[in-house]
């Protein structure tokens, strides 16, 4: 994979009616996480500590930052946050692939400079099973 530009990494969001692309994001990240689950006893070979494959907890954290661009996509992240809902979303990564799943939206944070524009930030987590689309 060459390198890509940052701009192409797209957050999309399940309104019912399809995909909207969150508008206005600066920023975007994905990050994967996983519970271990250690399995070390007293006579695991010199100590060295041994794991459970396949046995954690498994969840993926989008994030993204931005400013308001779009009425539409703004409603749709405050009524879901609002609202507690969970809706599928998407993560586009360029000449990688998509990750999709269903996710709720942990944190919507909003902030503005006197001299500034309004800046929201916004969190959302794995709420099931996710997959992922090779491009």
């Amino acid at each position: 994979m060459s390198a890509q530009k940052g701009k192409d990494l797209l957050l999309k969001i399940n309104s019912g009616a399809g995909y909207v692309t969150v508008a206005g994001l600066r920023s975007r990240r994905i990050a994967f996480n996983a519970e271990l689950v250690d399995i070390t006893h007293a006579e695991s070979v010199d100590r060295w500590r041994e794991l459970l494959a396949g046995a954690g907890v498994r969840r993926a954290a989008l994030s993204g930052r931005g400013l308001f661009k779009d009425a539409s996509s703004d409603a749709l992240l405050r009524q879901a946050f609002f609202d507690g809902a969970v809706l599928n979303s998407q993560l586009v990564v360029p000449d990688f692939g998509t990750i999709e799943g269903p996710f709720q939206i942990a944190s919507l944070e909003f902030a503005g400079e006197h001299n500034g524009e309004v800046t929201f930030e916004l969190s959302l987590e794995s709420a099931g099973a996710l997959t992922f689309t090779a491009a």
